[in-house]
């Protein structure tokens, strides 16, 4: 069942505390939520995050694991606690405060996909709710957590590089005066997920293959960052957002000609955050 809800690519032997993550790329459309939806593919895609787990598939040649989610965003958000639960688009759900990711439509099952269209024509059950839930988001996140149990135990320290993708127009509007736009954002919720030494050397890789480097705006890390960047527990996150445009065509979710030429440069980063935590923990005598 795994392999249809993600998929775990380990590396021959580990050699890094350093563990890749892609909770948004996953593209396996189903009959049947085709059959539920009143928009069409290339409409659903454009929550998705498409490619980003190729970009970074070279993760275990250096000697890390890359987590990848199958389902797609708009069917169930990794990036979203199970308790964000849409009442505009799930049936018997009560208001709860005001949540504004659950208030724009992106809960944890999305009621609308990108520049705010929306999936449905009417309301979901609870049932349905919590099925994509148990059967998917609670899955991936078992595997995680894993992942990073592992690493923490054989390293140390445990990092998480969760890796996303954003529209070329989210980082236009955030535009900073007087500078470039960034290639990469980087979000550590304000250094609440990551250390300061951490997040240096993050930034520092994509920097030193040539990327531009912007921190925690407009993106700072959601649920995932939150959840799972704990310092003081040895267990780091950080969220890479990149502009999709430098590989790809948006409107038509394709890759563009320098798609292979980005994924060389984050071959570089990959290789150059291999470094990051890669003393293991010795074994104690029995």
């Amino acid at each position: 069942m795994s392999d249809t809800v993600y998929l775990v690519e380990m590396p021959q032997e580990l050699r890094s505390g350093v563990v890749f993550a892609s909770p948004h790329s996953g593209s396996d459309y189903s009959a049947a939520f085709l059959a539920q939806t009143i928009l069409d593919p290339l409409q659903l895609r454009s929550s998705e995050d498409a490619f980003v787990d190729e970009l970074f598939a070279a993760a275990p040649r250096f000697g890390m694991p890359l987590l990848t989610a199958r389902a797609p965003r708009a069917y169930v958000d990794l990036n979203r606690s199970t308790e964000e639960l849409d009442p505009a688009l799930i049936e018997g759900v009560i208001k709860r405060g005001q949540n504004p990711r659950v208030a724009s439509g992106l809960g944890v099952v999305p009621r609308v996909v990108a520049h705010g269209r929306a999936i449905y024509h009417g309301k979901l059950s609870q049932c349905e709710a919590r099925r994509r839930i148990e059967s998917y988001w609670r899955p991936y996140h078992a595997a995680l957590q894993q992942l990073l149990d592992q690493a923490r135990i054989g390293f140390g320290q445990a990092v998480l590089i969760d890796c996303h993708s954003m529209p070329h127009e989210a980082i236009s509007a955030a535009g900073r005066r007087g500078a470039g736009l960034p290639d990469v954002v980087l979000g550590d919720r304000f250094g609440a997920a990551a250390s300061s030494e951490v997040m240096d050397r993050v930034e520092a890789a994509f920097v030193g293959a040539g990327l531009r480097v912007a921190r925690n705006t407009p993106f700072a890390g959601a649920y995932i960052t939150q959840t799972y960047g704990r310092p003081s527990r040895a267990q780091h996150a950080v969220q890479v957002e990149i502009d999709r445009s430098l590989y790809m065509n948006e409107a038509r979710i394709e890759k563009t000609a320098d798609f292979a030429a980005l994924q060389m440069v984050l071959t570089d980063v990959i290789a150059e955050l291999s470094q990051l935590n890669c003393d293991p923990v010795p074994l104690a005598a029995e």
